[in-house]
């Protein structure tokens, strides 16, 4: 009955035009920035100690706020997915470096996508499902079954292959080999055994080492891309060269290396466009230390 219930907002919300959806989710966002709640306050930290004493006060609270815009107007965007198809996807979303993708899809390796959660991720998805087709997305499944059982139908829409973030790395050998493109993003956190610890932002963040290996492994392309919204409410999906990936005949080191340089493209994303980003999520929960237990302190004195 819940799935029902999410699925007839989603669909009655996919009727609202665009600019009113931007405007109602601006006003959304504005309003989400004056409520205290927990996530506010992790995006709040999370900004400030990202940019230390390089910005102001006033100015962390100004990027706060168009974050909070940003994915307020996400929330009456998503719906669209809908609504679009091949007739209408240049009201959505426009395309930079298309042959980028190209030519590495005529490689006939499959290709993996690197980016992260840049303002509207979905509508993105399915702008290039439906642009370039043979799309698959690794995703980790919602804890509400029917919130999960809705994202599904949205993403599968067009003939995406959702792959469970669990797992999954037989699925994603198996896309490659039908030339297929898989997305991942690679910006949450993950804990220090699935991951290596990478400098993000002036802190250390454990990010998931899965891509370089696989990258390595497959020598299947890697082509960055990510979203830049528009003046006009669309969005520019801008697609960048094929990387080069470091090999020194070291398995560890290049797994290391290789992920530093998949960070720091996303780290130069978020820098340029930092409303664009997903800022309440616990990006540097992980460590790279374990502290010591107050009793240990306590004997020690003793």
């Amino acid at each position: 009955m819940n799935y029902y219930i999410l699925h007839a907002i989603v669909f009655l919300m996919s009727y609202i035009p665009v600019p009113i959806g931007q405007f109602l989710g601006r006003i959304l966002g504005i309003t989400a920035s004056m409520i205290p709640i927990e996530r506010n306050r992790i995006a709040l930290d999370n900004i400030r100690q990202s940019f230390g004493d390089s910005i102001e006060q006033h100015e962390i609270t100004r990027l706060y706020r168009k974050v909070l815009v940003h994915f307020g107007q996400m929330l009456f965007e998503v719906p669209h997915i809908l609504r679009i198809k091949h007739e209408n996807l240049d009201r959505y979303v426009s395309f930079e470096g298309e042959d980028n993708l190209l030519t590495a899809l005529k490689k006939g390796k499959g290709i993996f996508i690197l980016t992260g959660h840049f303002v509207n991720w979905e509508l993105i998805a399915a702008g290039v499902a439906i642009r370039f087709g043979q799309l698959a997305v690794v995703a980790r499944p919602s804890h509400s079954h029917p919130q999960n059982r809705l994202i599904y139908k949205l993403r599968s829409r067009f003939g995406t292959e959702i792959i469970p973030k669990q797992n999954s790395m037989r699925q994603i050998f198996s896309a490659l080999g039908k030339n297929k493109m898989i997305a991942i993003l690679l910006d949450q956190n993950v804990d220090w055994y699935q991951g290596v610890f990478v400098n993000f932002m002036g802190r250390w963040a454990c990010v998931n080492k899965g891509l370089a290996l696989m990258a390595l492994r497959t020598a299947s392309p890697v082509i960055p891309i990510f979203p830049v919204k528009q003046k006009d409410g669309r969005y520019k999906i801008v697609i960048g060269e094929e990387l080069n990936l470091i090999k020194t005949g070291d398995k560890t080191m290049d797994v290391e290396e290789n992920t530093t340089l998949f960070t720091k493209i996303i780290e130069r994303q978020l820098k340029e466009y930092p409303d664009h980003w997903f800022w309440f999520h616990r990006r540097w929960k992980t460590i790279p230390y374990c502290p010591i237990p107050n009793e240990s302190i306590k004997l020690h004195d003793q």
